[in-house]
């Protein structure tokens, strides 16, 4: 598994309509300038994500972007297989791989399997919800942090 620039973006503007979940539509300007993506790239991620029923959007005044589903219903193992693929390291380990007349007795794919399924563990098992606290844990010790050195 590889995370491409595409899906570490996709992840990062699903959080920030997760962090704003409950404020109303989102603007694409605002999700731009918070997390640095450039806007025709997501523009075209966004396109994914509300195609594969991530997101609704609304054009015009009052218009923009949010979550379909609450953040605590999206698993970040959904997003990355949608933008990225497979999370199996090689093909071999992969649910649509064909078959290997070696898979039997390779050492390689046993660990890769290990692998594949210890990534799909964690990843199936923390959604947008649980990466938002993890975010604002990180803030609020973050502003501790700058307190403590005024």
């Amino acid at each position: 598994m590889k995370i491409t620039r595409k899906g570490e973006y996709a992840m990062r503007a699903l959080v920030d309509l997760s962090l704003n979940y409950k404020k109303g539509m989102r603007q694409i300007q605002d999700i731009v300038r918070e997390e640095a993506i450039p806007e025709k790239f997501l523009e075209q991620i966004l396109v994914i994500l509300k195609n594969a029923g991530f997101i609704q959007s609304k054009r015009g005044i009052g218009g923009g972007y949010l979550l379909s589903k609450s953040p605590d219903e999206i698993s970040l193992g959904e997003v990355i297989r949608l933008i990225d693929g497979p999370l199996a390291p090689l093909g071999c380990v992969s649910a649509e791989h064909v078959n290997c007349p070696r898979e039997i007795t390779c050492g390689i794919r046993s660990v890769m399997l290990d692998v594949r399924n210890a990534t799909a563990e964690i990843l199936d098992h923390v959604t947008l919800a649980d990466v938002c606290n993890r975010t604002r844990g990180m803030m609020e010790r973050r502003a501790e942090i700058l307190m403590y050195h005024i």
